[in-house]
């Protein structure tokens, strides 16, 4: 993956630590747990109607 060793991991994380603080990755990983729910969620419900009935065409009247 990438080339990406253990050591490489680790300095990532520690960055990350450090960037963003102890206390905040916890909500970092929640909010990233929750959008990629919504996203699947988004993709179950789209799939569920099938394709959109389409309009029906203009109705052209002489006068």
């Amino acid at each position: 993956m990438l080339g990406l060793g253990p050591s490489e991991l680790v300095v990532i994380l520690l960055l990350v630590v450090l960037i963003f603080g102890a206390t905040k990755i916890p909500q970092l990983g929640r909010g990233l747990g929750e959008g990629i729910s919504n996203f699947k969620r988004g993709l179950r419900e789209g799939n569920e109607g099938g394709t959109p009935e389409a309009p029906p065409p203009p109705s052209s009247k002489s006068a």
